[in-house]
């Protein structure tokens, strides 16, 4: 995984939090981070229309934001601090990602949410529905957790949809490169109509598990520890509820069957299990279901 990976950073907790859990994945996988600002672009609007004064002003501002963010940034991380103009956060995170060929775009949760729970808040939005990258979201709080913890486990929520190979190729790439234990936790009982017998539902949990860990240890080395378990609850919310989570935990999911081919989109199962996480989440952009296809 080793790269540069992008954190969208403003002045406020929520890009503290993102700014730490950053670093500690840059510093689990032998990374660097590309912290950007983005200002408003030149068109923004006749509210606030372009003028150089003000425009000066800004990016004195931003220059002394990057440099707040900077302090937090232990040793050993390499960084760099970049202003970027665009129409929203959202789009300059996504052109930067672009621009700087990025793993990975960070960012906090909204401001309000609940210590150690998400929180999606306008720009998280936007950003989960353009960009082409997996979108790392900093739970509240992840500023408090020392960077040292690094990233203990990776837990791929996976079910029996489209998008399923893309996230399994990420997870096992990330606590590959992290040195993180891997767990695959199997959502086919979950995805099953109620309505479908508890048996038929314990072979196809038992099934599903199998080809999963089956699928992931074809592509770990043999350091690489890994299990499988599979979700057990009357819904997604009551599954996640039901599991442990380490401090240095990620999550992965994958993105929903209605995204676009290699863009993001927040699907129901994700943003169930958001609300009840609470370690940080990675959303990973589904790839073109049809071979040949042009990438």
């Amino acid at each position: 995984m080793s790269g540069r990976i992008v954190v969208g950073y403003t002045a406020t907790e929520a890009g503290e939090d993102a700014v730490a859990l950053g670093a500690r994945l840059a510093a689990a996988s032998g990374s660097s981070l590309e912290v950007v600002v983005v200002l408003p672009a030149d068109d923004r609007s006749v509210i606030t229309p372009p003028d150089a004064g003000y425009d000066r002003y800004l990016e004195g501002q931003a220059g002394s934001w990057l440099e707040a963010a900077a302090a937090s940034i232990p040793e050993g991380v390499e960084y760099r601090t970049n202003v970027r103009f665009a129409d929203s956060f959202a789009e300059g995170l996504v052109a930067a990602a672009a621009e700087f060929d990025a793993s990975h775009i960070v960012i906090g949760a909204a401001n309000g949410g609940l210590r150690g729970r998400h929180r999606l808040g306008s720009v998280a939005t936007e950003l989960l529905h353009s960009s082409n990258v997996p979108v790392a979201l900093a739970p509240e709080g992840s500023r408090r957790i020392d960077t040292s913890t690094g990233v203990t486990r990776v837990t791929a929520a996976i079910g029996t949809r489209p998008g399923a190979d893309a996230l399994l190729d990420e997870a096992t790439s990330l606590a590959e490169a992290t040195g993180a234990e891997l767990r695959l936790l199997s959502l086919v009982t979950v995805d099953l109509p109620a309505s479908v017998d508890t048996g038929i539902i314990r072979v196809a949990g038992a099934a599903h598990a199998d080809q999963v860990l089956a699928q992931a240890r074809a592509t770990l080395s043999a350091e690489t520890e890994a299990e499988v378990i599979v979700g057990r609850g009357d819904s997604i919310e009551d599954a996640v509820q039901h599991l442990s989570w380490e401090p240095g935990e990620i999550a992965v999911v994958a993105s929903s069957r209605l995204a676009q081919p290699r863009r993001l989109f927040l699907g129901s199962t994700a943003a169930k299990m958001l609300h009840e996480l609470p370690v940080p989440m990675i959303v990973v952009p589904r790839t073109r279901a049809t071979e040949g296809e042009s990438r």
